[in-house]
């Protein structure tokens, strides 16, 4: 299906998510489509293509790499702006993590699917594959444990491993692709990505979850990763994409589930959580795709 140049939306949704309380006009707002958004994506990589394949190789660390200023500033806000209320998300509330996420996108505002897709573009794809060194890279439509992700006050993820494989256990989930919108987010406020080099009894390293900031991680049996809690009262919004390949992130082949640990200060929830990734990991073995419906775009 082609797609037209331009959404035109209704105003109304914008100024509502700004809290503007002047009533609403008839003005309509101009976003850009995915073609639009990836040659902007493209653009910035290729422009830091050396620093990020540089970044991303470094030895004795969990393999990843930034680059600020993906998109124009004016387009980058615009996404942010066009993040439903929470209440509207779906909700992820335990001893693991606290987050809102929604993968559903035809249920919001079309500009949210239109940056999602842009990260799926075969050229940035291709990019991507050159500056990490995984071949293979198969985006996932299906946003499979991807899309939008939403976190404030008190919402945090404690230190885990991604699902090693797609919806279909059939490729490897080789690479997280992190796009943070949220304008002035100050690395104090937290909910920052934090990758833990050297396991979890030293200290992480952390990336600030800075506006209109991409990172790129790998995923594999030894990245352990996390957000720290939020302690400002705003909401820290990120677009989620994951790369998939038949190859895996590792030397040798491997299966589990997303498994999560405590943090080096939580001795009995790190029992607990270690208790529950054997036994959910036990039961995908039995059952393939597990007991649980899994969160993915339903098309």
């Amino acid at each position: 299906m082609i797609l037209p140049k331009y959404y035109i939306l209704d105003f109304l949704g914008i100024m509502m998510k700004s809290n503007n309380t002047q009533p609403p006009t008839e003005q309509s707002q101009i976003y850009k489509t995915r073609q639009e958004y990836a040659e902007q994506i493209y653009n910035r990589l290729k422009q830091y293509k050396d620093l990020l394949k540089r970044d991303f190789s470094i030895d004795n660390r969990i393999k990843s790499c930034y680059v600020d200023e993906l998109l124009d500033e004016n387009d980058a806000r615009e996404i942010y702006k066009a993040y439903p209320d929470k209440d509207n998300l779906l909700l992820l509330k335990d001893i693991r993590e606290y987050k809102y996420v929604g993968m559903q996108m035809n249920k919001y505002s079309p500009i949210l699917q239109e940056i999602i897709y842009a990260f799926q573009a075969p050229k940035v794809v291709a990019l991507v594959s050159e500056i990490t060194g995984f071949e293979e890279l198969l985006p996932d439509q299906y946003l499979y444990a991807g899309g939008i992700s939403l976190m404030d006050y008190g919402c945090f993820l404690n230190p885990h491993l991604d699902n090693s494989h797609d919806k279909d256990r059939k490729n490897y989930r080789v690479l997280n692709l992190l796009y943070y919108v949220t304008p002035d987010w100050k690395e104090e406020y937290g909910g920052n990505l934090e990758l833990w080099d050297n396991g979890l009894k030293q200290r992480c390293r952390t990336i600030h979850s800075k506006f209109n900031r991409l990172a790129i991680m790998i995923t594999n049996r030894t990245s352990w990763h996390s957000v720290s809690k939020v302690k400002h009262h705003g909401q820290r919004c990120c677009v989620s994409n994951y790369y998939f390949s038949s190859k895996p992130g590792d030397i040798e082949e491997y299966f589990h589930v997303t498994s999560f640990r405590g943090r080096p200060e939580q001795k009995m929830r790190d029992i607990v959580l270690q208790g529950d990734a054997v036994l959910r990991n036990g039961i995908r073995k039995i059952v393939k795709h597990g007991i649980r419906k899994p969160h993915y775009y339903e098309k």
